[in-house]
């Protein structure tokens, strides 16, 4: 629900404050952003926006947008909210519970659209930044997610905070997302300063689904950076694409010392560690035989708030704490 100032319990002073303050944030539009291949221009912060995604979600709801949303999509066809989520987006509308359609955001009256792609949008699919623009609606898309549409650098923790200080921008408090993507640094810096130096990088595998061929995070994928802020290697990380599916020979063949499960979904974690267990094809492969694995939920290994918190839990278990 949104909060409005009563003009009647301002003082004079107050109230012609208030109103200078507002001139003034208004005065720093227009604002233009990069999302993806494209300049984005806003005159105006969004006001109907909505998200796709639990993680980019969350993005929205950390740098305290919750009021400027009409609703979210593509969560709970996917995952199971987790407590901390039910509690961020209590009063918003589910509109879909996977990809919505263009019918749904314009149903909405939304003014900005924050997906990606694959996440919550496709390459020549229905809803796309250029279908939603007669209908005066604006994307941003996801910074991982640009590699679907062109080349982009390998993936960074950078690719997480771009976004974070680029919604900062759009909706107006660039002063709280700079505070967020500073403290997310010296917390993560900090951590690393506490870590014991290993003689070689630990060989990881992120499995996420799938067990005739594995779905899995390559070069362009969260997990990767996340991984090496870690300490560690994704055995992938020469594998040209973001998340999508690899042969087991391949993985076998470079013998991960960890594998790094995605929780979320039917198949739960802990049956993705039994298939693994128990098929003899893995039974030589170093992180099957010591039986590490180290799960990370859905909102852990995606772009997001989250991903600070991932990264000292794959340290830990890199470094056999």
């Amino acid at each position: 629900m949104r909060k409005y100032i009563s003009c009647m319990s301002l003082s004079a002073s107050a109230f012609v404050l208030a109103l200078s303050t507002t001139a003034v944030r208004a005065a720093d539009y227009p604002v233009s952003v990069q999302s993806c291949d494209r300049e984005v221009v806003f005159d105006a912060a969004p006001k109907s926006a909505v998200s796709n995604d639990v993680n980019l979600t969350e993005m929205m709801l950390v740098l305290g947008l919750r009021d400027k949303m009409v609703g979210y999509t593509g969560i709970s066809g996917w995952k199971t909210l987790d407590e901390k989520m039910r509690e961020g987006v209590a009063e918003l509308p589910e509109l879909s519970e996977k990809y919505p359609s263009k019918e749904v955001l314009v149903g909405a009256d939304a003014d900005f659209y924050f997906a990606g792609w694959n996440y919550g949008m496709k390459v020549g699919g229905e809803v796309t930044p250029e279908s939603l623009n007669p209908f005066g609606i604006k994307v941003y898309e996801l910074t991982e997610s640009c590699i679907h549409i062109g080349g982009k650098p390998k993936v960074s923790m950078q690719d997480m905070y771009n976004d974070i200080l680029n919604l900062g921008k759009i909706f107006g408090v660039e002063e709280k997302a700079n505070d967020l993507v500073a403290g997310y640094e010296a917390e993560l810096e900090a951590f690393q300063s506490t870590l014991k130096v290993l003689e070689h990088p630990v060989r990881a595998f992120v499995y996420d689904s799938g067990q005739e061929k594995p779905f899995t995070a390559g070069r362009y994928a969260m997990p990767t950076a996340m991984i090496e802020a870690a300490g560690g290697r994704n055995i992938m990380d020469d594998f040209d694409k973001s998340w999508a599916k690899v042969g087991w020979e391949a993985v076998v063949e470079r013998n991960p010392e960890v594998v790094v499960i995605v929780n979320y979904g039917n198949v739960t974690a802990e049956q993705k560690i039994e298939f693994m267990k128990n098929n003899p094809a893995f039974a030589d492969m170093d992180a099957v035989k010591n039986d590490r694995f180290v799960v990370l939920e859905y909102v852990e290994a995606t772009p997001g708030p989250r991903n600070i918190n991932a990264v000292k839990k794959l340290a830990t278990a890199f470094q056999g704490k």
